[in-house]
């Protein structure tokens, strides 16, 4: 291993600077306003969880996850994701009375990068799960909140693509018979890689028909007409139930007026292998991948002995800031610029204006090399430079 540079940090770690850190913390104010507008409790689980809990249950694939052991042996993990823990908290403490739940949290997560990935490994997300309810106005619930969150985050172009993971897996189950065969085709759709796609499905042992229902599935891209053309593919009843079930999603997305982001794409998929029903990636102008993503999990808390529904989104912070550009700063800071006699006067005076809640910013002068760029970066300069009542 070679030796490690004074200023080198961790592969995927960051630091955040002033400046960013207060641009976040606007975007991550604004957000969790509207969340709990909306009737969602925040909360938060511990960094690390055990490897055989949270770390096995959860849908990040095992390389990725950051493991590490405790004193006794046992295997732990830095938390890859948040839908997990909070399953775990909710099975094992909430949902007592197995009533509907509304949580929501604001948490790093972390995920192992290799050295040519170019990723942060350690992120934040901001997210909602509804838990305990199986129905589809859920599901739209969340898609409506992550639509008003991000436009009180700042951003105003955005497209969400919508999916059902079950009509996926049934339409390939349908056509190439095996588990195995429909998750190989499947992994095309995850790398987004439909140049493979059609050259494997080309490749494949099928009548022409079939081939050609498998070419015709990666059209199922648009408005609500594309419901339609996805009956006349697939044929047997859970499939039909999927297109049912976004059929249902679509006119609750209406009632709630949102239906301009909205995009159908049944080609959709997820490398989180958790999601049962209704999946959805929102994407925005400048961001080269998803900002945001989601869906409906009605498995995973069986895994922590619970059996019920549960949906719910999570927010990329960095990816927002991406998406929001360079952001306008704001100079609202005072200072207080005094000398070593009115030091008293200064406090008291930077007291009186915290009281006020206006930022202040104290600071003695014999500290300060160049006055005018050091004033420069304030909304107003007090100065209280000499003997009392002589400030000048």
């Amino acid at each position: 291993m070679s030796q490690l540079f004074m200023f080198e940090k961790p592969l995927g770690m960051r630091d955040t600077l002033p400046e960013l850190y207060e641009a976040k913390s606007q975007v991550q104010d604004a957000i969790e306003s509207e969340m709990k507008l909306w009737g969602y409790q925040f909360m938060d689980t511990p960094a690390l969880e055990y490897y055989d809990t949270v770390g096995t249950a959860s849908a990040i694939l095992d390389q990725q996850l950051f493991k590490l052991l405790d004193n006794q042996g046992h295997t732990l993990v830095l938390r890859p994701e948040m839908t997990t823990p909070i399953a775990r908290v909710a099975a094992s403490k909430l949902l007592q009375e197995n009533l509907p739940l509304r949580l929501a949290y604001s948490a790093s997560v972390f995920r192992a990068q290799q050295r040519e990935g170019g990723r942060p490994a350690e992120f934040e997300q901001i997210g909602v799960e509804a838990i305990a309810d199986e129905s589809v106005s859920a599901d739209g619930e969340v898609i409506a909140l992550m639509v008003s969150a991000l436009r009180e985050a700042g951003i105003k172009s955005f497209q969400i693509s919508v999916g059902h993971i079950a009509f996926v897996q049934e339409l390939f189950l349908q056509i190439l018979g095996t588990e195995e065969r429909a998750q190989a085709l499947t992994k095309f759709l995850y790398e987004k890689n439909f140049v493979g796609y059609r050259e494997h499905v080309k490749s494949l042992n099928l009548s022409s028909i079939d081939k050609q229902r498998l070419l015709d599935f990666l059209k199922l891209r648009g408005g609500e007409e594309v419901m339609e053309r996805a009956l006349c593919l697939i044929e047997n009843e859970k499939g039909r139930e999927a297109i049912q079930k976004l059929k249902q999603l679509w006119d609750i997305v209406v009632d709630y007026g949102e239906q301009a982001n909205l995009k159908l794409d049944l080609t959709l998929v997820s490398h989180m292998s958790y999601y049962t029903g209704i999946l959805f990636e929102v994407y925005a102008d400048k961001v080269g991948f998803p900002i945001g993503n989601g869906g409906r999990y009605n498995l995973l808390l069986e895994k922590f002995g619970k059996t019920t529904g549960a949906t719910g989104f999570a927010l990329r912070l960095d990816r927002i800031l991406e998406a929001l550009g360079e952001l306008k700063k704001e100079v609202t800071t005072e200072c207080v610029l005094f000398s070593g006699e009115r030091r008293k006067e200064a406090f008291q005076l930077a007291k009186a204006k915290r009281g006020q809640g206006i930022k202040t910013l104290l600071q003695d002068i014999q500290g300060v090399r160049n006055i005018d760029e050091f004033t420069g970066q304030f909304a107003e300069v007090t100065f209280l430079i000499g003997k009392a009542g002589k400030g000048s």
